[in-house]
């Protein structure tokens, strides 16, 4: 398995089939218990538009997509609803004392592994790869997770992204976790 950046739309029909198999929608409490969820699904669409900006992050396994990370700048607001109103939202957060716009930043859109390659180290894989992407462009990365994805938190604790921010809205309770990268 190797990471690397997407190159072709073959790869990102398999990052859509993910997204959407692992909707929190489509899964039982006891599947997203165990296994975690995404809150969002990403179409084609999207995804094209997205991969345009910047391209998503994947861990491949010969030509199957083990795992994929969504890098959204903040340039994607207008192509990604979601994504505006989770930019608002951190307009209101400081971070070091700071406002958090304040920073050079960019958005994990979204992270997920595919079930064959869960607990093989692929997360990790798509964070590192991360880091050695846009580490030297970016002052860290940001995003939020749903408080009841407790596998999803556990993850990125362990990847270094801290808590600077909690709240709720219409979906849940929500913590928006940093990776500084310093």
């Amino acid at each position: 398995m190797h990471a690397t950046i997407v190159t072709n739309d073959q790869e990102l029909e398999q990052i859509a089939a993910l997204s959407q198999a692992n909707n929190t929608a489509l899964l039982t409490a006891a599947e997203k218990a165990k296994e975690g969820f995404v809150t969002w699904s990403y179409n084609m669409e999207i995804l094209q538009q997205v991969h345009r900006l910047t391209p998503p992050v994947i861990v491949k396994d010969g030509d199957t997509v083990a795992g994929y990370a969504i890098v959204l700048t903040k340039e994607a607001a207008d192509i990604y609803p979601p994504l505006k109103e989770m930019l608002q939202h951190f307009e209101q957060i400081t971070y070091n004392d700071k406002p958090l716009n304040s920073y050079h930043y960019y958005v994990m859109g979204q992270i997920c592994v595919h079930p064959d390659y869960r607990g093989k180290g692929v997360f990790q894989q798509l964070y590192d790869h991360h880091k050695k992407l846009y580490a030297a462009r970016y002052d860290f990365l940001l995003t939020e997770i749903s408080v009841a994805n407790h596998r999803s938190l556990r993850a990125h604790q362990r990847t270094g992204f801290r808590t600077i921010h909690r709240y709720e809205d219409k979906l849940g309770s929500w913590e928006v976790v940093v990776w500084n990268w310093d």
